[in-house]
């Protein structure tokens, strides 16, 4: 069954988890390319202030809501229908993390990244289907390279990514079957500079931070964006899906390099400005908000050669046999 999305600009794209990072990064570049756009997230001062920023007059909704409460979220498909008559893209973008080894972390603390995480994707999926199921349209789930590939001292957040993988597989094989229009894709970040450090709570002796290499939230909205307009199952940003076929085909060497390489990385030795994160909702706005990128010490990649090669597979053919012949031709020349 082939699935036909409407272009950006003639969608309404609900994006939760919109008051930084990835969510932002898609609700900016959604709105520059004409969509109609509502902010979904627990902090309703950076929200008002960002939909004030983007300053797109009556075509950006912002809404309160933690997307771990089914109700909430039914809430928010209730306002996007009144404003807007409905939506064509639901994308489950909201997530939170807590760093600390498996047992040292509180039980409350697990609960909450998985209640935020995997039950917040789960109803948002419920409920976007529910609306989509007729009318056609695109699901777009956030994932991770640790879907795939668990992250030491990350434990609840890599069990909540395994989840939604599982999730979003099942969802789409049953859509497929009873030949509904509705595209469900997963995407896959890698290391993303974002203020996802600052929003986690942290258990470590330092500030955690990422492996290298590192990339802009901007590369993951055009992914996302990009899978809103053109149906793709999965999506994998830089070195994703390297690192998932490394997990997923030889395991045991995974664990090899996540203990010896990986382990001692994820802490920089730095101290920690906001331990407790933004993982309860006592602590929402207390790490930051509003911004898209956050304040990783290295450098940033923007843009992801794998990725815009998984996604335009044309214009990169097109794009290395013009290189190839250009380079025939130079070596040709300089054969004479």
């Amino acid at each position: 069954m082939r699935i036909s999305l409407k272009p950006l600009h003639e969608q309404v794209i609900v994006i939760t988890g919109a008051s930084s990072g990835i969510g932002l990064a898609t609700a900016r570049l959604a709105i520059e390319k004409g969509a109609r756009v509502v902010l979904v997230a627990r902090n309703e001062a950076a929200l008002f202030e960002i939909e004030r920023e983007l300053n797109a007059g009556n075509r950006v909704l912002h809404v309160m809501a933690d997307v771990g409460e089914r109700a909430q979220l039914e809430r928010v498909a209730s306002e996007t229908i009144s404003r807007f008559g409905g939506f064509d893209t639901w994308i489950n973008n909201a997530g939170s993390s807590v760093w600390g080894r498996f047992d040292e972390v509180s039980d409350e603390d697990h609960h909450q990244v998985m209640q935020t995480n995997f039950w917040g994707t789960h109803y948002g999926s419920s409920i976007a289907v529910k609306h989509l199921r007729d009318k056609g349209g695109a699901l777009i789930n956030i994932g991770s390279v640790e879907s795939a590939n668990a992250l030491p001292l990350h434990s609840s957040y890599s069990a909540s990514k395994h989840a939604i993988k599982a999730m979003t597989e099942v969802l789409r094989v049953e859509l497929q079957k009873s030949r509904t229009p509705v595209s469900v894709t997963l995407v896959r970040p890698s290391s993303t500079d974002t203020q996802f450090m600052d929003h986690s709570k942290n258990y470590l002796p330092s500030a955690p931070v990422f492996p290298p290499p590192v990339y802009a939230p901007e590369v993951v909205a055009h992914a996302i964006l990009h899978a809103a307009e053109h149906p793709q199952r999965d999506v994998y940003i830089g070195n994703a899906k390297l690192l998932s076929r490394l997990a997923q085909n030889a395991p045991r060497l995974a664990d090899w390099v996540n203990r010896t390489f990986v382990y001692d990385s994820l802490k920089s030795g730095r101290p920690d400005r906001h331990p407790r994160g933004a993982l309860h909702d006592s602590d929402v706005g207390r790490a930051g908000d509003g911004s898209a990128s956050g304040n990783y010490p290295g450098r940033t990649l923007a843009r992801s050669l794998y990725t815009r090669a998984s996604q335009h597979p044309v214009a990169t053919t097109a794009a290395v046999a013009v290189s190839a012949a250009a380079l025939v031709a130079l070596l040709g020349r300089r054969g004479r």
